[in-house]
């Protein structure tokens, strides 16, 4: 069982809070992973009662969480932890107010979890600090983006430095807590059947999707500051590259796992000036049919420009400027209103020095980790009959059916754990944070000095036709 602490959750109002952290919070509870004392405080700018509040997590929750999981019982006891405090954390005399709620027990572990705009990061650390909220103790998350370029996350990364120790500062990307992710490096570094072949030698390409068939929902106001590459590709899309190529830490631990990521993210050759043109496509949806129905057009959405030149999909070429990946071209795709939701890393080895038999496009690892966690080997194998036909065939291992007996933990229960138990080893250091927009920068720069607009693409459909030109002139298609 893990210590007792305060978690408290800025931001407790919102989507986040309410459809990912509560439910989370409710499932290790539910399994006996927090401990007795552990008390839950959500805290946000509307007025609410302690009932209130619960009773608005509980009907979220219910919505949430599996039916067989869920039963009063084990609410009113995960209900018991929770309770509700109003305040503005722009304000800092409230804080004042937030110190006597908690009371004078500075030994206490207390877990800030920022589930609020980027906007807040700033502040919410500086009112703590004057508070004297912020004890050796205290420990602070960070959702993403850290930032909206390299400069400014370095000023948010200096001013949260100011107030707590980089051991006691996880920054949290929920792609990392993936089951199927954890199992990329076990593949990689707990089997000797990949390690010699897992290099430029005999590895053609990579390609790391991340596709979306809803569009920006209520996100508009944000996603117009943001856009795919902030959203998306500065992070969970990097943070993906990195476990695919990074070499074998010494040991599984905090520093280890993220000092080999730093050395990817620093290896990236960049990309400036008119390579923009040539390794990126930036796109963006209009109106389509995604599942049978009418969608409107990205500009038509809510809390949207109806002139917006923001990107809703974007295509990279990426390099790593080193010895085992020279040559070895990362093309990585993400996009809203796509055909298809689907996440995953795909291996592209190289065919066979001479082909016997003809055929051979197959030789290729596919790691799903959504809608379902799998991972696939995909060889070429004779059909049936006279003759040496081949096709096509599958190992397949799904991660579902292969541990059906044990119930698939939410990347969120995993890493809301790791933080109550003090492990890093999942979260992004700060130079990690800086090393992926000191990549990005230059191609944002880029798009705006050579007037690089969005292609538009119809939603439902797979992208921009650009997109697929990025690997066609190279005789290489995207996994379909």
């Amino acid at each position: 069982m893990s210590i007792p602490c305060d978690m408290l959750v800025f931001g407790g109002t919102g989507d986040l809070a309410l459809h990912k952290l509560l439910p989370a919070l409710y499932h290790l509870h539910r399994a006996g992973r927090l401990h007795v004392d552990t008390r839950i405080l959500a805290l946000a700018r509307s007025a609410h009662s302690r009932s209130a509040y619960q009773a608005l997590a509980e009907r979220h929750c219910r919505a949430q969480v599996a039916r067989n999981d869920f039963d009063n019982e084990t609410w009113a006891s995960f209900a018991a932890r929770l309770d509700y405090f109003a305040m503005d954390a722009s304000q800092s005399a409230d804080f004042g107010r937030l110190g006597k709620r908690l009371g004078e027990d500075h030994e206490r572990v207390r877990i800030y979890y920022l589930a609020t705009a980027p906007d807040l990061f700033e502040d919410i650390a500086s009112h703590l600090k004057i508070a004297r909220l912020a004890g050796p103790k205290a420990r602070i998350v960070l959702e993403k983006p850290i930032g909206h370029s390299l400069q400014s996350a370095q000023a948010i990364n200096a001013a949260i430095g100011a107030v707590f120790d980089e051991s006691r500062v996880f920054r949290i990307d929920h792609y990392l807590g993936k089951e199927t992710v954890q199992n990329l490096m076990a593949l990689r570094f707990a089997n000797a059947l990949f390690e010699p072949i897992w290099r430029a030698g005999h590895i053609d390409h990579v390609q790391i999707s991340v596709c979306e068939t809803l569009g920006v929902e209520n996100r508009g106001a944000y996603y117009e500051k943001a856009g795919a590459m902030r959203d998306m590709i500065q992070n969970h899309l990097l943070q993906l590259l990195c476990l695919v190529a990074m070499e074998a830490p010494v040991r599984f631990d905090a520093e280890s796992v993220r000092n080999e990521k730093v050395k990817i993210l620093e290896a990236l050759k960049p990309i400036t000036g008119l390579d923009v043109q040539d390794k990126t496509v930036r796109g963006q949806y209009t109106a389509g049919k995604i599942g049978g129905q009418e969608v409107p057009a990205y500009y038509f959405e809510k809390n949207v420009d109806n002139d917006s030149d923001t990107e809703t999909f974007v295509a990279v070429q990426a390099e790593i400027d080193n010895w085992r990946w020279a040559g070895v071209p990362f093309y990585l795709r993400t996009g809203k209103r796509l055909g298809h939701k689907t996440s995953e890393i795909l291996i592209q080895f190289k065919p066979v020095p001479h082909q016997l038999f003809g055929g051979g496009e197959a030789n290729r690892l596919l790691i799903r980790l959504q809608p379902e966690e799998r991972i696939s080997l995909q060889l070429m194998g004779k059909s049936p009959g006279k003759g040496m036909h081949l096709q096509p065939v599958e190992l397949d291992l799904n991660l579902a059916d292969a541990f059906h007996k044990q119930r698939r933990w939410d990347a969120y229960e995993r890493l809301l754990l790791d933080v109550i138990e003090g492990d890093s080893t999942l979260f992004m250091r700060r130079d990690e944070v800086e090393a992926a927009w000191n990549w990005v920068d230059p191609i944002i720069k880029g798009w705006h000095q050579h007037y690089q607009s969005p292609r538009p693409y119809p939603a439902g459909s797979d992208g921009p036709e650009q997109a697929s030109n990025l690997l066609e002139r190279h005789e290489r298609q995207w996994m379909e």
